[in-house]
């Protein structure tokens, strides 16, 4: 497995690598991977003849006083993982490798969709997320690039970000991954302490509420947004930002169950922002 921390090292590999007529395959993390990582990168093995896997913790995504600076790193950790699962290109570059002092473009969607779930309360999130992605694409050129579920108004502005950029890039999306409790994979997870690790599982519970009406019939999404709020407001420990259903498309708040819809959640336990997240196909 090859570890680059410079553009120039990756886009060589890559072109030799396509001049062998090979496909090229992207996961981009922020690093302190777990099995929900672990994940992605088997379906990119599992699609692509390469992969490359970005580790690099961006830093134009985080507010002030957000986590940027406690945010977990293990790169040893995440390398061992990596290589256990067939990765064949690390890229762990400095911030000074990706952002130029100066750096004054960034990408962003001006439509409501980055204004809603997350980005009510995070409103510069999706720029610093759109910015590196499209710096990644740029320099990786992959042929497919694949992102989890969990962070499903990501995913969904990264294909719209594809779309409108004309970006010849195929996006996978690939299912949550969960602990044998039920809790969400999430990198943050280690935040918590005993207390609050058990208090997290109302996240896991409320959308198995959820989904459970949906599959009994009800349609009435304020209904269910509303059971799962009550679920959750019983955790002593929890804090709600949100419990909202949107389209699974454009991130806009719906009432109906009808077409592609997104019921996520983001929950505080103590000082820890976790999200979750279930979608309904009709």
């Amino acid at each position: 497995m090859i570890i680059a921390t410079k553009i120039s090292e990756v886009r060589a590999q890559v072109a030799a690598w396509k001049k062998e007529g090979l496909t090229v395959g992207l996961v981009p993390t922020m690093g302190y991977l777990h099995e929900g990582h672990a994940s992605l990168v088997d379906k990119a093995v599992e699609m692509c003849d390469r992969v490359v896997t970005s580790v690099f913790v961006n830093p134009t995504q985080f507010a002030p006083g957000e986590d940027l600076e406690t945010y977990p790193r293990d790169f040893e950790h995440d390398c061992t993982l990596l290589k256990a699962h067939g990765c064949h290109l690390v890229f762990h570059p400095e911030v000074s490798e990706m952002y130029a002092q100066d750096a004054a473009t960034y990408v962003e969607i001006l439509s409501e969709m980055p204004k809603q779930l997350c980005g009510q309360t995070r409103p510069i999130h999706f720029r610093g997320v759109c910015t590196v992605v499209s710096k990644l694409f740029n320099i990786v050129i992959p042929d497919k690039a694949f992102f989890g579920q969990k962070d499903a108004q990501q995913l969904a502005i990264i294909r719209r970000m594809v779309q409108d950029m004309s970006y010849g890039i195929e996006i996978v999306g690939c299912p949550i991954v969960r602990e044998d409790d039920g809790l969400a994979k999430s990198s943050r997870n280690t935040y918590l302490n005993s207390e609050e690790r058990q208090a997290a599982l109302v996240l896991s519970k409320s959308i198995f509420l959820g989904q459970q009406m949906v599959k009994d019939g009800e349609r009435d999404a304020d209904k269910i947004t509303a059971a799962m709020r009550t679920m959750i407001e019983g955790e002593p420990l929890a804090r709600i930002d949100y419990v909202s259903a949107v389209d699974g498309v454009t991130m806009m708040p719906i009432h109906r169950i009808e077409g592609s819809v997104l019921v996520a959640i983001a929950v505080y336990i103590g000082k820890t922002r976790l999200i979750d997240n279930f979608i309904v196909e009709e």
